[in-house]
């Protein structure tokens, strides 16, 4: 697609998102917390379902709690005992830790709604365009490509949108997901903690072409994403997400309407 030319301009970005805490890390520690807690759990009451039956099993002799204890006839209500206090204090302690379980796991999944302070991180910020089957990221400077290319260790704003039907982008490696509302943006945000290649997909089903409905997403060293981002200013990649448009047309998928820096639909 063809876009604007703009001057080339030297641009540097400085590295903010090594100290912010990436939604990954997030979802990690909040399973981990999960998983330790719940094994702590299943361990006390296994044992102590297991310590009582092996104290109080009948062995066939004699009772060895018959001059300590009143056992009841049939028919006949239990008394003494510590009048309900251990239930008590079980029920007590066992809502305190699922409440407090239930506030904390909140507090994590609201940091990840909001994202970092703004005034502690210098994000960048790419609008997403989905269409059927295919996605275009477009950068600050107008630059669309099919390919998402960002930093590492750096905060990462995503403005999502669609210009057809209801998709829904998501990224599985950065734990990264959000509706690609017609008409609407939506936002997100992740921090790529390593380089590599990882593949963003569709997850909501829009037609025939919904499982090739990909785009691959490339992390860079901070220096190697700055001289791409600088080559790349005005320029736009004519190419779509899975092939070329006679392909996508196949598909029964129109090609990406033309979008103007911003993420502004043309």
């Amino acid at each position: 697609m063809a876009g604007p030319m703009i001057t080339h301009t030297a641009v540097v970005f400085p590295l903010h998102g090594g100290d912010v805490r990436a939604p990954s890390a997030v979802f990690d520690q909040i399973f981990e917390v999960f998983l330790l807690l719940g094994t702590a759990v299943g361990v006390v009451v296994v044992a102590y379902t297991m310590y009582h039956a092996l104290k109080y099993r009948d062995d066939g002799e004699t009772d060895p709690y018959a001059d300590k204890v009143e056992r009841p006839e049939m028919g006949e209500l239990p008394t003494g005992g510590s009048g309900g206090r251990k239930v008590f204090y079980s029920f007590s302690i066992s809502a305190i830790i699922v409440v407090s379980l239930i506030a904390w796991t909140y507090s994590q999944l609201l940091y990840i709604e909001q994202g970092p302070d703004p005034a502690q991180e210098e994000a960048l910020e790419i609008d997403v365009e989905g269409y059927r089957f295919g996605w275009d990221f477009i950068y600050p400077n107008g630059h669309t490509t099919n390919t998402l290319y960002v930093p590492q260790d750096r905060v990462v704003r995503l403005r999502v949108t669609s210009t057809d039907v209801f998709h829904n982008f998501g990224i599985p490696a950065v734990r990264v997901k959000t509706d690609a509302v017609p008409g609407q943006y939506t936002s997100a945000w992740f921090t790529a903690n390593e380089t590599g290649n990882y593949t963003a997909k569709c997850y909501e089903l829009c037609g025939s072409g919904h499982s090739l409905m990909t785009a691959e997403v490339v992390v860079l060293p901070q220096e190697e994403y700055e001289d791409w981002y600088n080559g790349t200013a005005g320029q736009s990649e004519g190419q779509t997400a899975n092939g070329t448009a006679s392909e996508s047309a196949s598909l029964g998928a129109p090609t990406a309407p033309a979008a103007t820096a911003g993420g502004v639909l043309a």
